[in-house]
């Protein structure tokens, strides 16, 4: 009884040495863990009473006893109305379009079009998010000015222009009769919405850069969910890359800067959500994948997924009071509403180019341009808001980035050669 209070009350102060800047520290309410578990126990108030539904119209064999007005939504919610696709080359991509007679100069404006459009959409978002996460609003002379400390309001705001824009999308254009029980959409949702509130948590702990690079290593804890979560199994390189990229990743982390402040230390605390960010978001692509083999569309998927993200978000916003309390913050500072609709505009159209780039061109050159991006994104953000990398983190760095490149050299390399493998010979499968 007394062992959780005191636990509770010791972590603020675990962060690695360093104390946690004074405005994190207002009230437990500011705590993240604090936040956690509170946000935690707003979804587990939509999710029990929906797991309790759900195992009752299963054991009322609701599918073949069931009738009236409802049918159809609990049909389509439980029980689904289409089998899995036996056949799955890789579910977790869209079909790639076979290429036309098409001219080399239209084929290039193409690729220029999509390396544009994901760069211009996550270079700003990752701009947008540290400046929301991290400076102040409404500052003047006399003011400090306060900052937005709310995370899942942000990631509601993501969620709900993204389920617009999918929904529309769907709507306007032919896709693949649906057949997977919408609950299951609920799984991957749940552990997105984790993983992104944990993402804009981790800013006010962490440097931008730091997390950029961790993000770049979730491929180690996403092989591991891969063989937890649909028993796969891995080439020898893979594993090599995966052992680099944790290399250069600790060197990073390992270094130094002479002059780092609060807002830029690695604490106990960002290392923990950067964990959780890793986790979360390493189920939610495997968790996709699984749910790929049902016959639907990456749009789908996003609508699916989005559905029960708005559900949960705005349930919890509503029950702890905090969506009134963001949307008067709103009122107050014009910037942020700016930068809000902005950022959520930027996340939407990103996995929209996402979609695209991966149809046209394949999953090998949508990595390289993300790669590329991830570069981008810590060169500019030490250029805006002037975090220093050392020589030893810099190299941590280089590393990182030729592992990536290496791993889709390695990974294009063995789909050309599975392509000439007789027909009873089948490639290992990989992430």
């Amino acid at each position: 009884r007394f062992c959780i209070p005191l636990l509770l009350a010791s972590l603020p102060t675990m962060a690695a040495g360093e104390e946690i800047a004074p405005a994190l520290q207002d009230s437990w309410g500011d705590f993240w863990l604090f936040r956690f578990f509170v946000n935690a126990a707003g979804y587990a108030s939509i999710v029990v009473p929906g797991f309790l539904l759900i195992q009752y119209f299963k054991r009322r064999n609701y599918l073949e006893t069931g009738r009236g007005i409802c049918f159809p939504v609990i049909k389509s919610c439980v029980f689904g109305s289409e089998v899995k696709s036996v056949h799955q080359d890789d579910g977790s991509l869209p079909p790639r379009a076979e290429p036309t007679e098409s001219s080399t100069a239209r084929q290039v404006f193409k690729l220029l079009f999509c390396a544009a459009g994901l760069q211009a959409s996550y270079l700003t978002w990752g701009v947008l998010q540290e400046r929301v996460m991290t400076r102040t609003y409404g500052a003047t002379e006399t003011d400090p000015g306060e900052k937005f400390k709310d995370s899942q309001f942000l990631v509601f705001m993501n969620r709900i222009l993204a389920f617009t824009v999918a929904g529309l999308y769907c709507a306007l254009t032919k896709q693949p009769r649906h057949g997977a029980p919408m609950y299951k959409y609920s799984f991957a949702s749940l552990s997105n919405i984790l993983s992104s509130w944990c993402q804009y948590e981790a800013l006010k702990y962490i440097s931008f850069p730091t997390q950029v690079l961790a993000k770049a290593s979730k491929v180690i804890p996403v092989m591991m969910m891969g063989k937890l979560v649909s028993r796969k199994s891995y080439e020898y390189w893979e594993y090599l890359t995966a052992a680099l990229i944790s290399v250069g990743v600790s060197m990073f982390l390992l270094s130094s800067a002479p002059n780092r402040t609060v807002s830029t230390v690695t604490t106990f605390s960002g290392i923990v959500l950067l964990a959780g960010y890793i986790i979360f978001d390493s189920f939610t692509s495997n968790w996709q994948d699984a749910l790929f083999t049902y016959k639907m569309s990456p749009v789908q998927m996003m609508f699916g997924v989005n559905v029960f993200s708005c559900l949960f978000t705005v349930g919890s916003l509503v029950e702890q009071g905090a969506l009134l309390e963001s949307l008067r913050f709103m009122a107050r500072h014009s910037e942020f509403t700016a930068h809000a609709v902005l950022l959520s505009v930027c996340s939407a159209c990103g996995q929209l180019f996402i979609f695209y780039t991966i149809n046209q061109f394949g999953a090998a050159v949508f990595t390289i341009i993300m790669t590329l991006r991830q570069a981008f994104a810590i060169l500019l953000s030490c250029l805006i808001y002037g975090h220093t990398v050392t020589v030893v983190g810099g190299l941590g760095i280089a590393v990182v980035f030729m592992a990536l490149f290496l791993r889709v050299y390695a990974r294009s390399r063995m789909k050309k050669r599975s392509k000439k493998l007789p027909p009873g010979d089948t490639p290992v499968q990989k992430v």
